[in-house]
């Protein structure tokens, strides 16, 4: 039966920049590339060398300790750089574009109409199975695993972030198709999850095979995670798998097509964005062509997806494998002196230090200060004001810290992620890099029982 949750902890930050339901275009990127550091946990071996010709769809690196799990090429052309950082580690896989797409064939089929086992193949061959990701440990789901339950969180509340009901207008049939595959791949439930704050599109209110649920409240109430613990929580031993709306897409298009259409619509948002579009371009694409002539002259921050989560790249960086949103706002390099003493009608503050909250709807241009330095932490209350989950987050936070493994399964560190944690980090009045504190944790957790 399907359920309507209500969030009530959590926090909405309304950035100016937001981008306009509308599709502009850019220059086809000459250049794309696959970062293997956006793949926690992966430690890729190289098929591929300088100078190889590939296709749409042909692998270029595997995963060390799973070489069922390929990660593909989502361009065709010529492998001319492998970039590496310290002690060799492969940062990116460089492919220079050809200005006409050659997809390597793979098998057009009703999902429905396979077994599960036959699914997973086609996935691990075209190298789309790293869209599917599982909690707890937040990587790339295990194939030889059967999940409990599979969550897809058709919206998001992140600043800025893109409108799924826009971007998947008019894909209903791969939609269902990919829906169609990803249901055999558990004896459980599709949970298909929108906004109940918002009108979801069709697409996603008339999806067969699922469960559509609503869930209203503020960020982080498109989390996953935090959708996760409210319909289906997970416990010890058990696993739950993941993805988003345009996971499905592709995966989708691969069944009715035959070919990895890595397709992806990004919005190019923030204050620092002249005109806040939607682009149409492809996973790991070169932003050179999206970005010029877009950004107001000024020290910028260029993220690969989100403020809270997303990576920093250069203006000649390239797009997350995950990612859907390229956010860019000022570079806070400019401290300002006895800041904290000016009051201030334009400053954000959740603690209402300024008048600002006077006015809810208000846009807000933040910059990339901390505005403040890393101390202990300070025992505030304020952490369980975003923080929608039954566990208690600074007590999990310390438990890691001192790398206590039975107090962290106690506090639920099989529910959480990085980016559940995210706007803790935002209004922490001690500054403290939880993300980073909940990446360990669950690298220990794993390390420990795998």
């Amino acid at each position: 039966m399907s359920k309507h949750i209500k969030i009530k902890q959590g926090l909405n930050i309304k950035l100016k920049g937001e981008a306009e339901k509308l599709y502009s275009t850019a220059p086809y990127p000459e250049v794309f590339a696959i970062k293997p550091t956006d793949f926690t946990g992966v430690t890729p071996k190289l098929l591929v060398k300088q100078g190889d010709v590939v296709k749409a769809g042909s692998p270029l690196f595997y995963d060390k300790y799973n070489e069922a799990m390929q990660f593909c090429a989502p361009i065709s052309g010529e492998i001319i750089e492998i970039v590496r950082g310290e002690k060799r580690k492969i940062l990116e896989v460089k492919i220079l574009a050809d200005k006409e797409i050659a997809y390597k064939e793979f098998k057009i089929a009703d999902p429905s109409s396979l077994t599960r086992e036959e699914i997973i193949g086609i996935l691990l061959e075209s190298g789309t199975w790293p869209f599917i990701r599982q909690r707890p440990y937040h990587v790339i789901a295990n194939p030889t695993q059967v999940p409990k339950a599979i969550f897809i969180s058709a919206f998001d509340t992140s600043p800025l972030a893109p409108d799924n009901d826009f971007i998947i207008h008019n894909n209903a049939e791969a939609f269902q198709t990919g829906l169609n595959a990803i249901a055999k791949l558990t004896e459980g439930k599709v949970h298909l999850n929108v906004s109940a704050d918002l009108m979801p599109s069709k697409v996603f209110t008339n999806s067969k095979g699922v469960q559509v649920n609503k869930i209203s409240g503020p960020h982080p109430a498109g989390n996953v995670g935090v959708q996760i613990h409210h319909i289906d929580p997970v416990n010890k031993g058990e696993v739950v798998w993941y993805l988003y709306p345009q996971d499905v897409l592709i995966i989708g298009k691969l069944f009715n097509l035959g070919k990895l259409d890595a397709t992806r619509v990004v919005a190019l948002a923030g204050s620092q964005v002249k005109n806040p579009r939607y682009f149409k371009t492809i996973v790991g694409s070169s932003l050179k062509n999206i970005l010029s002539g877009n950004l107001i002259e000024d020290k910028n921050r260029i993220i690969s997806g989100n403020v809270f989560t997303g990576t920093q790249v250069l203006p000649d960086g390239f797009l997350g494998f995950y990612d859907t949103l390229i956010s860019v706002i000022p570079e806070g390099d400019e401290p300002q002196f006895l800041g904290w003493l000016i009051p201030g009608s334009e400053k954000f503050s959740f603690s209402r230090t300024f008048t600002s909250w006077l006015r809810p709807g208000k846009e807000y241009v933040l910059n990339t200060n901390l505005n403040g330095e890393e101390r202990p932490f300070v025992v505030t209350g304020e952490y369980e004001k975003v923080f929608p989950f039954n566990i208690y987050p600074m007590l999990l936070l310390k438990a890691i810290l001192v790398e206590d493994v039975e107090l962290m399964e106690k506090l639920g560190i099989y529910e959480v992620a990085e980016e559940d944690f995210a706007l803790c980090e935002f209004i922490c009045p001690s500054k403290i890099d939880s993300q980073k504190i909940i990446r360990k944790g669950l690298d220990t957790i794993k390390k420990e029982f795998s």
